[in-house]
């Protein structure tokens, strides 16, 4: 994939292709495009006073070289009008491209910074773009079946500038490093539930360990009957498969007795128990561990950026299936911090089962708190596939949050927690109900959640909209997004340079 950054002159570079970019209305007057289009015979000219080539973003022109330059083929890469261009729009651009040129049979691609002559985005900030662009846009879970398509083997980014190739290399590695960290939770939503079960988790989380030296401790049904997981064990009852509570923690900042909490929902198939759902699509239901797959791939990345920054991912991991043993409407469920909720519907589990990871993760002192969840199908109404539901008791951390997020180019829209609703959730027979009613159903569910947090700075995603695609965008592809990776790891980063610390 992208694993080289050289210097030089990107025309006499041998490859596959070449990638040069072009903003809509631009001359062709850069040094590196100008250098192509003088080898092509004012190819690139022509194109553009034809009209068959106007530079809109992610619009592309393939051109054969004919041996006039040692790429089989360059590719003009639409980047649209400049004053609206961004980062995200980089990265799709990108993919796109890439996703083009696979299709072509390239297997080695040289490319040079793209878009980095727009305020606001550096030449390093152009390098890093760029490789989360290549992986996450190539990204294709083919475990299972033989692959006809050709992998593309090399991507080189190229430079003209010598003394900044330690700064674009360094650019891409974090661009890299932040990509697979998102892929690999593309991976284990993907998998099948048979082949991702909570003990599968527990292995994913053992090799992450393994490989940045992390600590991992697993509770059994044994260790969580002791802590009062009541909850948490109920939704396990109906299933063969015994449940696993996982922390997985990075120390990367010894000096502070601070450390953040990622929490992730971690049901890896839910049929709704008792309360079945539909057969229609419940098959897609594998995907309901997509919380749990964003945090560990987020303590991956963290791990591997070695941010300086201290944070615990902890993945409540559970099958929720119909059995003789399994839990019903109208039982009455223990939690661990002490408060009865009483069933109103099997199929709303996420809640139960984060309620005990937030008081494990209250007993762990963590601070901040941020949940992920495929929490509740009245988010996926509310916000469509674009926009991932954000709840939470602190104003500074939630912005902190949605600023990360637009950082990385992942959206939040932040609702209400609407303390009017909170009535929703009361029960005649226990503390609480987990089941609000029809209306505002991911505000009644963000409000539950809230009720294990002891009021300590929180923030609560609704990913049921975003976790998986149905349509191949820009670096969205087909499946599972991996949504949430790259938000994390772009708090954590910006956590350990400002430091912050939320109270309420």
């Amino acid at each position: 994939m992208i694993n080289n950054v050289v210097d030089g002159d990107i025309s006499s570079i041998p490859a596959d292709a070449m990638v040069v970019g072009l903003f809509e209305g631009d001359k062709i007057t850069a040094d590196v495009i100008s250098c192509v289009d003088k080898a092509l015979d004012g190819e690139i000219n022509k194109l553009i006073g034809n009209g068959e080539f106007k530079a809109k973003h992610s619009e592309s022109s393939v051109i054969h070289t004919l041996g006039k330059l040692p790429v089989r083929l360059v590719v003009i890469l639409g980047l649209g009008k400049r004053k609206e261009f961004s980062p995200d729009k980089l990265r799709n651009a990108v993919a796109e491209i890439c996703r083009l040129l696979r299709k072509l049979n390239c297997q080695k691609i040289t490319m040079a910074p793209i878009g980095s002559d727009v305020k606001g985005i550096t030449i390093a900030d152009s390098a890093k773009l760029i490789a989360e662009a290549c992986i996450l846009g190539l990204y294709n879970f083919d475990k299972y079946k033989k692959s006809e398509e050709k992998a593309i083997d090399e991507i080189t980014l190229v430079t003209e500038d010598s003394s900044r190739l330690s700064e674009l290399s360094n650019a891409v590695s974090k661009g890299v490093t932040i990509a697979e960290a998102a892929n690999i939770a593309r991976d284990m939503v993907n998998e099948p539930a048979n082949f991702m079960t909570p003990g599968n988790i527990v292995e994913v989380a053992e090799k992450i360990a393994e490989k940045h030296n992390l600590q991992l401790k697993v509770l059994d049904v044994t260790d969580m009957q002791d802590l009062g997981m009541g909850a948490l064990l109920g939704v396990a009852k109906g299933s063969i498969e015994p449940p696993k509570l996982i922390i997985l923690q990075y120390h990367g900042d010894e000096s502070s007795a601070e450390t953040i909490g990622f929490i992730g929902k971690g049901v890896t198939f839910d049929s709704g128990g008792i309360s079945l759902k539909p057969s229609k699509g419940m098959g897609d239901m594998k995907g309901d561990m997509s919380g749990a797959a964003a945090v560990l791939g987020a303590v991956n990345g963290i791990a591997g950026l070695k941010l300086k920054i201290n944070v615990t991912a902890i993945v409540p991991a559970v099958e929720n299936l119909p059995s003789g043993t399994a839990y019903r409407p109208a039982d009455i469920l223990k939690s661990m911090s002490g408060k009865t909720i009483e069933v109103i519907s099997t199929d709303a589990e996420g809640r139960l089962i984060l309620a005990d990871a937030l008081s494990y993760a209250l007993k762990m002192k963590l601070n901040p708190l941020i949940d992920l969840a495929t929490l509740t199908g009245a988010c996926l109404v509310a916000l469509g596939t674009e926009y991932a539901g954000a709840f939470s008791n602190n104003k500074k951390l939630i912005a902190d949050v949605i600023q990360s997020a637009d950082n990385a180019g992942e959206h939040l829209w932040q609702l209400p927690l609407a303390q009017e609703y909170k009535e929703l959730n009361k029960s005649q027979i226990a503390d609480i109900k987990n089941v609000g009613g029809s209306y505002a159903g991911a505000i009644t569910a963000a409000l539950f959640l809230a009720e294990f947090t002891d009021n300590k700075p929180w923030v609560h995603l609704d990913i049921a909209g975003v976790a998986s695609s149905d349509k191949e965008k820009g670096y969205v592809v087909k499946g599972a997004t991996g949504f949430g990776v790259r938000t994390l790891i772009e708090f954590a980063s910006l956590s350990s340079k400002e430091g912050g610390k939320y109270e309420n």
